[in-house]
């Protein structure tokens, strides 16, 4: 019997016309979604960095502002890391996590707003992310939108 190789393509179909193993791991992070991986990638280390300084050094100042800040680095830090890993559960994860995030923006923002005194200092979501140019209220919209998509793809 004569042996058949079959080679994988860039679009991670194989040469006899099935899909290889690759396109299950694909990361979502490719194309557009590279943006979106940069940009959660950069909000994991701003908001890292700037809550585990506040968290250290000021503390008694705004203890819930800062934790809710340590606490959306952790989203953006698993965003970003299912974006980049791909594949089909870490996608429906991302999906999860950036309703989760737009959820934490939405009453946080609202919650700023209602009551400012809760808040003596800003989060990274106070005032929808006012601070950061309305950014932590647009990428987890524009994380949905490109997460549904990847899916049909």
């Amino acid at each position: 019997m004569p042996e058949t190789t079959t080679a994988t393509t860039t679009d991670g179909t194989t040469t006899d016309g099935t899909a290889g193993a690759d396109p299950a791991k694909r990361s979502l992070g490719t194309g557009p979604g590279r943006l979106l991986v940069t940009l959660y990638g950069v909000f994991t280390v701003a908001a890292a960095s700037r809550s585990l300084y506040q968290l250290i050094a000021q503390f008694d100042r705004a203890p819930l502002a800062y934790s809710l800040s340590a606490l959306s680095a952790v989203v953006y830090g698993f965003i970003t890391f299912s974006l980049v890993r791909g594949g089909e559960g870490a996608r429906r994860a991302a999906l999860g996590c950036c309703a989760l995030e737009l959820l934490g923006v939405l009453g946080i923002g609202t919650w700023t707003l209602v009551d400012p005194a809760a808040f003596p200092d800003a989060t990274v979501w106070s005032d929808y992310g006012m601070g950061y140019l309305f950014i932590p209220v647009i990428l987890p919209v524009t994380g949905l939108i490109w997460l549904r998509r990847s899916r049909r793809a």
